[in-house]
């Protein structure tokens, strides 16, 4: 029997407004442990939250970056459990009433077709605590810094759209350079500011019915993504070929190992209303103001970089998938540089040379008009680039 894969994908990003979602804290999870905090972050009984318009605005952009319909009414709730990185008993998400609904994004499957993946809904919530493990003397102990307690965050949950783990990567790719370009996070797996959730099933191909589906928390990388989709997708083939029954529960991927490793049963707490935060209201003119402030999204980029200055696919879509990577390339196009020549030094000796440093192109001491000072030089072979 052969079986085909049904993968649908939970992405937690934190924007990048300067408080907390819901109190005037430092949006600063990366400072020294518990310097940005407050009763209300802290969860002291009778503080009361209030919303942040920043955070809902960055919120909107990165909605609308992703096609996504903004509801005009959304709503929080209580998402009910308790850990000690939650000690209040809830989380503030907006489980019932999403500020979003809808939208997708265009990918390229490995055989070279074109597939938009749906997104099911767009919600806000709040982070939660940082636990820290260690050891005192020979005595492990956790503890916990709330600088990430409250930090704004969205999560993206897409329709069970994805068949492959390539699939999967592309739209992650595809996703991010969207969010950046839309100035609401950084988007930076490394610095923990987008992780993923992916939930996995298996089912035989030509069918249509969804079967227990596997839960993978946590991953912060694309590869990492890609890697445990297929081996979930191996271990859980594996294991209805020998006549077991997949259960739904959550695991987590250990890159070391190479696989995922069973973490807890699936727990669905109680979600209620939230009676402490009114029901947000969008303008639709606030909307239209928004929605123009959007910049020239990267696919868009990508075909105006071949149609404007002939260059191949790949080189455009290598040029877009960043935003200031782009800004930097028209820059230097601007300044007179060759095209083709400007994607060559950009990409083989520019980004190279400032990550050997520790630099981002936005700290670059080369701008554009001096590159391109550098190139015409090379092109009136006033000086040569082995000199």
């Amino acid at each position: 029997m052969e079986f085909e894969a049904v993968i649908g994908l939970e992405i937690h990003i934190e924007l990048n407004s300067a408080t907390k979602l819901f109190c005037d804290c430092p949006n600063n999870p990366g400072d020294p442990p518990n310097l940005n905090t407050c009763p209300v972050c802290l969860w002291h009984p009778g503080a009361v939250p209030g919303l942040s318009r920043q955070a809902v605005e960055k919120a909107a952009l990165l909605c609308l970056s992703l096609d996504g319909e903004l509801q005009a009414r959304s709503a929080f709730d209580q998402k009910v459990y308790y850990y000690p990185d939650l000690p209040k008993g809830y989380q503030l998400s907006q489980a019932h009433f999403p500020l979003c609904r809808g939208g997708g994004i265009a990918i390229t499957d490995e055989e070279g077709n074109t597939r938009t993946p749906r997104i099911h809904h767009i919600h806000m919530e709040e982070d939660v605590a940082k636990l820290i493990h260690e050891t005192e003397g020979r005595r492990p102990v956790s503890l916990v810094d709330f600088n990430r307690a409250g930090a704004p965050l969205v999560e993206i949950v897409t329709e069970p759209d994805f068949r492959t783990p390539f699939e999967a990567m592309e739209f992650l790719k595809a996703l991010r350079a969207r969010v950046r370009y839309s100035g609401a996070s950084e988007c930076s797996m490394e610095k923990g500011s987008m992780r993923v959730d992916a939930n996995i099933s298996i089912r035989p191909r030509g069918t249509t019915e969804l079967n227990p589906k596997v839960e993978v928390k946590n991953m912060n990388s694309i590869r990492h993504v890609g890697d445990a989709a297929a081996h979930e997708i191996s271990r859980q083939t594996d294991a209805v070929l020998r006549g077991e029954k997949i259960v739904s529960h959550t695991r987590l991927w250990d890159p070391e190992k190479k696989a995922t490793l069973p973490m807890r049963a699936k727990f669905e707490g109680p979600v209620v209303p939230d009676p402490t935060l009114p029901v947000v209201e969008l303008d639709p003119r606030w909307v239209a103001e928004l929605r123009s402030r959007l910049p020239e999204m990267p696919a868009a980029r990508a075909r105006r970089y071949v149609e404007r200055h002939g260059l191949p696919a790949e080189e455009a879509a290598f040029l877009s998938a960043d935003p200031d990577t782009a800004a930097y390339f028209d820059e230097l196009t601007r300044e007179g540089a060759h095209p083709r020549t400007g994607f060559h030094w950009i990409a083989t000796q520019l980004l190279p040379g400032l990550r050997e440093r520790g630099l981002e192109l936005e700290a670059s001491p080369v701008s554009p008009r001096r590159l391109a000072a550098l190139l015409a030089l090379l092109a009136r072979e006033e000086i040569n680039a082995g000199a």
